[in-house]
């Protein structure tokens, strides 16, 4: 089983003047096989995206981040700046794949700024912060995901021998 952790960011739902939805779909779209074991709404700071990034990897060991919203060209839109930050790998196939799977649907899928890529053994994925485009996302990376979290846990074999 695979423990992961959901941080949303949400200047209003920091406040408390916005529902999140975003991390039950999640949650749901995961399923049994993975474990939600941290889970926090957040303001678009970066400082404050870092901190818990460095968290979540360093602290908490887990195999999975999963972040949602701050994607987009807003101002206020962090997220994958602060992502860039504390990652060690860029892996750049995640956030391609979810934009072309996400351009099959919306030429806005163009827009996101989202990234993804490797602290120790964690792997951090930007989502967006919209219901459809986690759904979407998720959709897009769930078919190479466990392959990928066993890579990075020394659980896997090599590609070409699976």
């Amino acid at each position: 089983m695979y423990h992961y952790g959901i941080l949303v960011m949400s200047d209003k739902g920091a406040r408390g003047e916005r529902e999140d939805r975003s991390s039950q779909e999640i949650k749901k779209l995961l399923g049994d096989k993975y474990s939600c074991e941290y889970y926090e709404i957040i303001p678009d700071e970066i400082d404050i995206i870092t901190k818990k990034l460095i968290y979540t990897c360093d602290e908490l060991k887990l195999d999975l981040i999963l972040t949602s919203g701050g994607t987009g060209f807003s101002r206020r839109d962090v997220t994958p700046d602060a992502t860039l930050e504390v990652i060690e790998k860029l892996t750049p196939g995640i956030p391609e794949a979810i934009r072309y799977y996400g351009l099959e649907k919306t030429p806005k899928a163009m827009l996101s700024r989202a990234v993804a890529g490797i602290r120790g053994k964690t792997l951090i994925i930007n989502l967006p912060g919209s219901v459809r485009g986690v759904r979407e996302s998720l959709e897009a990376i769930m078919p190479a995901l466990d392959h990928g979290l066993d890579i990075i846990s020394g659980e896997a074999v090599e590609c070409g021998q699976a």
